[in-house]
C-alpha cells in the first residue's frame, strides 16, 4: 500500500525588512545583469536568474514584470519550465566567454590568473551545455 504524499505547508510570509532587502538585492542583480550585456566576462543570465529568485520572494509585481519582459522573460520562463537554456543563449555565452578569455590572456598581469578564470569559464560552459534545450513549440 502506498502512503499519501505529505501535506504541503504554506510558506510563512517574510518580515517586511527581509522583503525589502530581497527587493534591493533583486534590483542590484538586474542592474548587474544589464551591465553584463555590455561588459565581457560579466554574466547576464546568472544575475537575471538571481533577480527573479529574489523577486519571487519579495515582490510578485517585480517578478511579473521580469517574466513579462521581452528580453528577460523568455529566459526566465524557460528556466522555470524545466531548467531549459536555449541554444542561442548557449552559443552567445560561449562566444562571450571565448572573447573574455582572449582579452584576459592579452591583458592579465599574471598568466595563472588568466588560466584560472578561463578554466572556471570552461567549467561553467560544460554545465551550461549540459542543460536541456526547450522543446520546440
Amino acid at each position: 500500500m502506498t502512503r499519501p504524499p505529505p501535506p504541503v505547508l504554506a510558506a510563512r510570509p517574510l518580515p517586511a525588512v527581509l522583503r525589502w532587502l530581497l527587493l534591493v538585492f533583486a534590483a542590484c542583480c538586474l542592474a548587474l545583469g544589464i551591465v553584463g550585456i555590455f561588459v565581457p566576462g560579466l554574466p547576464t543570465t546568472v544575475f537575471v536568474l538571481m533577480a527573479a529568485w529574489a523577486a519571487a520572494r519579495s515582490s510578485p509585481r517585480f517578478l511579473a514584470w521580469l517574466e513579462g519582459h521581452r528580453v528577460f522573460g523568455p529566459t526566465l520562463r524557460n528556466w522555470r519550465a524545466g531548467r531549459y537554456v536555449s541554444r542561442r543563449a548557449k552559443i552567445s555565452a560561449a562566444l562571450t566567454m571565448a572573447l573574455s578569455a582572449v582579452l584576459l590572456f592579452w591583458t592579465a598581469p599574471r598568466p595563472w590568473l588568466a588560466e584560472g578564470v578561463t578554466l572556471f569559464m570552461a567549467c561553467v560552459l560544460v554545465w551550461l551545455w549540459r542543460r536541456p534545450e526547450p522543446p520546440a513549440s
